[in-house]
């Protein structure tokens, strides 16, 4: 375990940068708004799983060897920002497995395809991987075993960013009830694409 002290310091720490708007945070949003709640949990998994790849490998060191070799990311940042454009495009126009049809509750979109969505989103971010290179080392002692101490820290890391996650997609799902009343379908596919599209870009070029 790590020190209580350090833990005390790495929670409100963490849970600041987590909370605040971000690439994930604000997929999370769009996808409570445009297909629910409880079907943004399943993207959840998938970019929770990626978070804790990405500080594993912060913490072995193999991120700031990533870093070094930005093409390694390139490929795999802009496929994921140009499917998420693809996705945004498609909600703009009320077509797609994400848009909202009239007469149709929730789109149809696999829970598969959100699982992936997440975790690309996770491990295509490099601003993601240079925080947790800034971040981790400092609070891991190398007087301590370091299994404990990373999983300390993951569950930390982890739970408070399910909690954000959750939030923005509780805010999405209130937006979207209130845009369902009336005729609002149409523009509620368009700020959820417009949202995604921003993420698409986002993901691709930061």
């Amino acid at each position: 375990m790590p020190d209580l002290t350090l833990l005390a310091v790495f929670l409100p720490t963490f849970f600041f940068v987590s909370i605040t708007p971000g690439m994930c945070m604000t997929l999370a949003m769009t996808l409570g708004m445009s297909i629910g709640f409880r079907r943004t949990l399943w993207m959840m998994i998938g970019e929770l799983v990626g978070v804790a790849l990405v500080a594993i490998a912060a913490v072995m060191g193999v991120a700031s060897i990533m870093l070094n070799y930005p093409e390694l990311f390139a490929v795999l940042k802009w496929v994921g920002g140009i499917y998420l454009c693809y996705i945004g495009v498609n909600m703009w126009r009320s077509k797609g497995k994400m848009a909202i049809i009239e007469g149709q509750q929730t789109p149809s979109v696999s829970n598969v395809a959100l699982i992936s969505q997440g975790f690309i989103t996770a491990i295509a971010n490099p601003k993601g991987w240079a925080f947790m290179v800034s971040l981790l080392p400092p609070f891991i002692s190398v007087e301590r075993d370091v299994a404990p101490q990373l999983v300390a820290l993951l569950s930390i890391i982890l739970f408070t960013e399910l909690i954000s996650m959750m939030a923005y997609a509780a805010g999405g799902k209130s937006l979207r009830i209130f845009l369902s009343r009336g005729d609002n379908i149409k523009w509620m596919n368009r700020i959820a694409g417009s949202l995604m599209v921003s993420v698409g870009f986002w993901l691709a070029l930061g």
